[in-house]
């Protein structure tokens, strides 16, 4: 890893560990997704900290393995143009926001649904909406990297990506707007237990950063 930029390295191993640590924590009957998962801030276990922690928390090995892959492949990049400094604050910044995002539309679905009821079904049996809300736990890297995707596609907008299952290469612009609109898509359809807003406000927040540092700049280009 010697030829990876710090900031992404440490990163790609504070993630790592963390994933490892997961496993550890359980033998002793100790769940860290839930303790430093982000919970829906009516919940009782929310705490404001989890903003940041639950961003270096997953829920198996293909949620960290394609979310590590994305910052090793573009993080680096974004880190090498924009220094360590600059690249750490638009990551968190991203994950903050998405986490923020998602507890907005928990909100929504708790407003208009959930506050209604005084339990809730599930496939376990029927629980008091308390319990409920505090299960509404979000995990992962997913916003960050989102917001890395946006970045890559704005600062190469002309690089060629060869993305699976394509027979040919596609520019990065229409790679990430593609993805976008699949997160939209999919977050409207619901169902399927992933925070796709989430990932969109990774990549809402990343797009407010990087044009007010255009601006800041004086409408150059965001490179530093």
């Amino acid at each position: 890893m010697g030829n990876i930029p710090p900031v992404t390295k440490n990163l790609l191993i504070i993630n790592v560990l963390c994933f490892v640590g997961m496993f550890v924590a359980r033998r002793y009957g100790i769940d860290i997704n839930d303790l430093a998962g982000l919970h829906f801030f009516l919940a009782s276990d929310f705490n404001v900290a989890q903003l940041i922690s639950y961003m270096f928390l997953h829920a198996n090995f293909q949620h960290i393995f394609f979310n590590m892959f994305a910052v090793w492949m573009f993080g680096r990049v974004l880190e090498q143009v924009w220094g360590p400094k600059r690249f750490l604050t638009y990551y968190l910044i991203c994950g903050i926001g998405a986490g923020l995002i998602q507890e907005v539309v928990q909100y929504i679905e708790y407003a208009t649904v959930l506050s209604n009821y005084d339990s809730v079904q599930t496939p376990f049996g029927i629980i008091p909406m308390s319990e409920y809300l505090n299960q509404m736990t979000t995990v992962g890297a997913s916003g960050a990297v989102y917001g890395i995707l946006l970045a890559f596609g704005m600062l190469f907008p002309n690089s060629e990506m060869f993305v699976f299952p394509l027979p040919v290469p596609i520019k990065a612009k229409y790679f990430v707007l593609g993805y976008a609109a699949l997160e939209l898509v999919l977050g409207i359809t619901g169902g399927d237990g992933i925070a796709h807003f989430a990932h969109l406000g990774g990549m809402l927040f990343g797009l407010i950063l990087i044009l007010y540092w255009k601006k800041k700049n004086g409408g150059g280009r965001i490179y530093y």
